[in-house]
């Protein structure tokens, strides 16, 4: 376990800003709108950050970057995505989402976002454009734009009384070149680990009967954060442990089969515990990301056991395929510095 650094109150930020919305489309019945208030919702995760003008900085950045992300997906469903062939429609959503992966992953080290990279983006555009009868587009807009307006005004809530601090910004010190080149890199690897992640979950995916390709991709990023291998390769490591006793949790939820309303308790609670832990261990974390993205998925149809054999096998493919690009990664870089800096000759 990692030192605390006032995780509580992101967890609780985090908790309301998703719990809030939900609530509020289950009281006028319009759960099909859910997957956009949890995706708008997200950007509450942004705000672990000193300061509350920088901290509003980082989350209007990120809520911009998720309704962009959220209306893209939203449009390939309607226009471009072939819902009545599945086979085609696996293959047009991995080779979108590997973009989508590696843009997006681009933009949030230009932006300075916290957390890197782009798992988030790649969930959100990926479940948003499988959907086969999207809610009409301008529902789901101002879903995904009142929740993240949600998400900045509880952000901000805490500057109530303390004006004078609420301005108190940090200016950002300008990109390095190496730190430029890195984010180019680093969206690459983001690229080809979701690309072959998502053609591995479509071809092994499919023999095993296993669903929801875009989990793979989801997983196959996970390891790509962090300084040292070593930590990447726990980060994987931990995903798979995480979400294997995660499943414990969900096959008690689908025993108890409680109410929708508790359903989206439960979720605004394993939201609040992620954040709690995720900076601290990422696999106590993982045992409860696993159930409320589960029972996100499953609030419309229902809960079953299916979802849960497709989360076990894509995240095995997906941290696998990360875990491995981790690794040749690491051996790639290191034959490259041997190159350009070679072990000077003892002379005799």
């Amino acid at each position: 376990m990692g030192p605390a650094r006032k995780d509580h109150w992101i967890g609780l930020r985090t908790g309301i800003g998703i719990f809030a919305p939900l609530i509020i489309l289950f009281a006028i019945d319009r759960l099909d709108l859910v997957v956009f208030a949890v995706f708008g919702a997200f950007t509450g995760v942004y705000g672990r950050v000193d300061g509350y003008w920088n901290r509003l900085r980082m989350q209007v950045r990120s809520g911009l970057l998720f309704f962009v992300v959220i209306a893209v997906a939203l449009a390939a469903s309607y226009w471009w995505v072939d819902h009545d062939n599945p086979e085609v429609m696996q293959w047009q959503i991995v080779g979108a989402t590997t973009l989508v992966a590696g843009i997006c992953s681009v933009l949030v080290g230009f932006m300075r976002l916290r957390p890197g990279g782009s798992l988030f983006h790649i969930f959100a555009f990926a479940a948003i454009a499988s959907i086969p009868h999207a809610a009409p587009m301008g529902e789901a807009l101002l879903v995904a734009g009142l929740t993240i307006v949600l998400a900045l005004i509880i952000g901000s809530a805490g500057a109530i009384g303390q004006w004078a601090n609420l301005w108190e910004r940090t200016a950002l010190p300008p990109l390095s070149d190496n730190v430029r080149k890195a984010i180019w890199w680093e969206g690459l690897f983001y690229i080809l680990s979701a690309g072959v992640a998502g053609i591995l979950a479509n071809t092994l995916g499919s023999q095993l009967s296993a669903g929801h390709n875009y989990w793979a991709m989801v997983a196959a990023v996970v390891p790509l954060v962090g300084h040292t291998t070593k930590l990447r390769i726990r980060r994987g490591v931990h995903r798979v442990l995480g979400t294997l006793v995660g499943m414990v949790l969900m096959a008690l939820l689908i025993w108890l089969n409680p109410q929708v309303w508790v359903l989206l308790a439960v979720i605004a609670v394993c939201q609040f515990l992620a954040e709690m832990l995720v900076m601290r261990n990422y696999f106590l974390a993982q045992i409860f990301i696993t159930p409320m993205a589960l029972v996100g998925v499953s609030l419309v149809t229902g809960l079953s056991g299916t979802v849960m054999y497709d989360r076990v096998v894509e995240t095995l493919i997906g941290c696998a395929v990360g875990m491995l690009g981790v690794l040749l990664g690491s051996w790639f870089g290191s034959f490259l510095k041997r190159r350009q800096d070679p072990v000077p000759k003892s002379e005799s």
